[in-house]
């Protein structure tokens, strides 16, 4: 399925470790299935438990009966909202969503409403599956079932069904901060603005202005392994909990705080992980999980059914957008407006300000007014998805840009480069760009076979886009202890899901002159590591990867003093080159990592070391997507003939996995664009709730995906790393649908172009005679 170029890097020219491709450590475990997952947690004595699950969308909890439940044989613990300390009849203050305990438990567990189909109730604990799921049946719930509502421009009308009685809208802040409370009550939470120069002005001196309105639907992340956390509350209050998650600090964090007991008492340990994608950063089960144990006095484990996977936790948020973009003759863009309402699901937080902050990022336009809203509606709280919010604004740009390039009739590439950012130039909250690959990108792009070979053909087309993904920084931690054979074992907090295990090794092993499988990289749990943030946000191989090297430059220093030790000389006058101890004043004192490890134990004792990360320059990324594509005019049937992915990556620690996080969300954007959708009834319903239903692509609808890496270093890490996770995905939508308007010229605004879609389209592209 997937391709890749083999040249030299960047990265390859420079270093030992960096740039190579060696086997990953924990490659064997995976193929061979030895590595274990949350489902795989067996413990003495476990119960299992299952929950039940709201059937409406928007409903009253009236009244709530586990007796039947209880009275069951088998059964051990049945718990309910009334079981959490942090739910009250105190008002939620929605203001304040992200990281909300009470939020998180509301989601959790359902109290006074029911907010979509799927809300969780109740949860049982029995001594089977079966037992367990028998008893949550007979759970009985009054409901006052009330309209729901589903669309975004339905929600921010006047007279829509209020989800929340309590929620106003607030004003935010430039920089995310909460801003000041308008008073007004509806189901819009929170509007954002950015604002520079002068729009009207800008626009009065466009030649061509282009204005589109677009619409998507919520999609699933697609991860593989659905959520599992099994739980053990000991008599002795502490709280061990084994899940599958991107970050076990969070999680721990998370469930503390709605347990109401000090994060000292929780440790999570993680297990591996089939797959997040942003998915799997929030708790759903684990203090339910942990409620059931502590009744029951047993370890506890709950695994969702892919229905639940589906109808219970977070997908990406829908979004209407409206967009708009002039530019003169010569190219030059002029002024741009942008709107964008996302749904949030049941509570605020969608990633509307990612999508306002990031859509126009690649483009220097001096008169910008952008309106950004964040949208309550019953469907499930919405999370993170591979650059939350931004592939949704991509798609609006991107297609918006391409047209007003056709109706200037210049090439789209040139029209991008002659409007490219650069360093120093600044976005739309007003930070200029530091060190930027824009540039580099596109002319990549111009310059690779892909686009300069012909595209022949009837009903074929070809079209390209442009990404932008700000990265993250955050905390990481990290410990390396030096074994006496001169490998070292490196501890961190990260939960690896996408192969950050060795190429974090390979930056410890790059510094103290190791090859990567001298390291034994492992992922603790959270009372054997410090503090670690998400895997997510492209953070991981980046800010981990500066814990592992501080540590690596730490443990560097106490093996020169060991050495100097040995030579009765000055830490200072040893120098440390390929691996090896050199004295500045005999050259001849000579000593090798592995022969320092070999007698650490009669020099002072074990040499281990310890840093955290927390940087500030983090590297931010332009990615592209060129493809082809092919038309089926009968069927509607859209072809992907070829695709080829560019992304700027700072420097490619191990190129083969950065192709992959490359290929990965390429995949996952064509995806997107042609065929996955929640497809909801008018009740709220999702009709399409399992992977026979909801398409994803398969090996059998994609050709090779190819990978150019651009290598722009970042200044913000020692060897120039930024993060590679995320970008990929931001631009096939808008690239496809750019395709498609090169093939039979029509324009598709509404994701995704579904056969069905791209035939409606064709049909009144054939009524308007065009």
């Amino acid at each position: 399925m997937t391709t890749t170029v083999e040249r030299p890097t960047e990265s390859q020219r420079r270093f030992k470790v960096i740039g190579t491709r060696p086997i990953r450590h924990d490659g064997l475990g995976k193929v061979t299935g030895a590595d274990r997952y949350g489902a795989d947690v067996q413990l003495p004595g476990m119960l299992h438990a299952k929950m039940l699950r709201s059937p409406h969308a928007h409903a009253r909890i009236k009244k709530i009966d586990t007796s039947k439940a209880e009275a069951l044989p088998g059964v051990k613990a049945v718990v309910t909202s009334r079981d959490l300390p942090i739910i009250d009849d105190k008002p939620i203050d929605l203001a304040e969503t992200l990281g909300n305990p009470r939020v998180l438990a509301e989601n959790a567990l359902a109290s006074s409403k029911v907010l979509y189909k799927g809300h969780a109730i109740a949860a049982v604990a029995a001594t089977s599956p079966h037992i367990a799921e028998e008893a949550a049946e007979l759970i009985e719930v009054e409901y006052e079932v009330l309209q729901p509502v589903l669309d975004v421009r339905e929600a921010m009308k006047k007279d829509a069904p209020l989800i929340h009685e309590k929620l106003t809208t607030h004003e935010v802040q430039r920089r995310f901060t909460r801003g000041d409370d308008t008073g007004v009550i509806s189901n819009v939470a929170s509007h954002l603005q950015f604002k520079q120069g002068d729009v009207a002005d800008g626009f009065s001196r466009a030649d061509v202005v282009v204005e589109r309105e677009f619409t998507t639907v919520p999609v699933h992340q697609g991860y593989i392994e659905p959520q599992a956390s099994t739980a053990q509350w000991a008599p002795d209050g502490h709280l061990t909990i084994w899940t599958s998650s991107q970050g076990s600090f969070g999680i721990r964090d998370q469930t503390a705080a709605i347990l109401g007991i000090p994060q000292s008492m929780v440790k999570v340990v993680p297990m591996e992980i089939g797959g997040g994608f942003g998915g799997k950063i929030g708790t759903y089960l684990d203090p339910v999980a942990a409620l059931l144990s502590k009744k029951a006095g047993l370890p506890v484990k709950i695994v969702m059914t892919r229905k639940e996977v589906f109808e219970g936790t977070g997908p990406t948020s829908g979004s209407y957008m409206r967009c708009k973009i002039g530019a003169r003759r010569d190219g030059t863009i002029t002024a741009a407006e942008f709107y964008l309402a996302y749904g949030a699901g049941a509570f605020p937080g969608s990633p509307v300000g990612a999508g306002a902050m990031y859509g126009l990022a690649p483009y220097k336009i001096d008169n910008v007014l952008i309106d950004a809203y964040d949208v309550v509606l019953n469907n499930p709280k919405v999370a993170a998805y591979r650059a939350p919010g931004t592939p949704q604004a991509a798609f609006a740009v991107e297609s918006t840009l391409d047209e007003l390039a056709e109706k200037l009739g210049i090439e789209p590439m040139e029209f991008r480069l002659t409007n490219a950012v650069r360093e120093g130039d600044r976005q739309v909250n007003g930070i200029p760009f530091g060190s930027v690959g824009c540039v580099e990108v596109e002319e990549a792009i111009k310059n690779h076979p892909h686009y300069r070979t012909p595209l022949n053909g009837a009903n074929r087309g070809r079209g390209v886009a442009m990404g932008f993904w700000g990265n993250g920084g955050m905390q990481s931690s990290a410990t390396i202890n030096v074994n006496t054979d001169g490998t070292i074992s490196l501890i961190t907090g990260s939960v690896d899901i996408g192969g950050t295990r060795v190429a974090v090794a390979m930056q410890a092993a790059e510094v103290l002159g190791l090859a990567a499988e001298d390291v034994v990289p492992t992922v603790g749990d959270t009372n054997a590591v410090g503090w670690t943030g998400i895997t997510g946000g492209s953070r991981t191989a980046f800010s981990t990867g500066i814990a592992a090297i501080t540590a690596a430059e730490q443990i560097k220093r106490t093996m020169a003093e060991r050495a100097a030790l040995k030579w009765e000389t000055q830490p200072e006058d040893i120098e440390f080159e390929d691996g090896v101890f050199v004295s500045k004043m005999n050259r001849e004192d000579r000593l090798t990592f592995k022969e320092i490890a070999a007698s650490m134990m009669a020099t002072g004792g074990p040499i281990t070391a310890s840093a955290s990360s927390n940087p500030r320059q983090v590297g931010v990324s332009f990615a592209a997507t060129l493809v082809d594509v092919e038309v089926d005019r009968e069927t509607g049937k859209v072809q992907i003939l070829r695709a080829t992915a560019f992304q700027d990556v700072g420097m490619a620690v191990h190129p083969s996995y950065v192709e992959g996080q490359m290929q990965g969300g390429t995949v996952q954007g064509i995806g997107w664009a042609l065929n996955e959708e929640y497809f909801f009834t008018d009740d709220g319903t999702m009709a399409n709730s399992s992977f026979l239903d909801y398409r994803m692509p398969t090996s059998l609808d994609l050709p090779a995906i190819d990978t150019e890496i651009i290598e722009v270093p970042n200044p913000g890490h020692p060897f120039g790393v930024r993060g590679v996770g995320e970008v990929s995905i931001v631009a096939p939508m808008a690239a496809v649908a750019n395709a498609i308007h090169d093939a039979v010229g029509i324009r598709m605004t509404s994701l995704p172009m579904s056969p069905g879609e791209v035939l409606k389209a064709l049909d009144e592209q054939q009524r308007a005679g065009k």
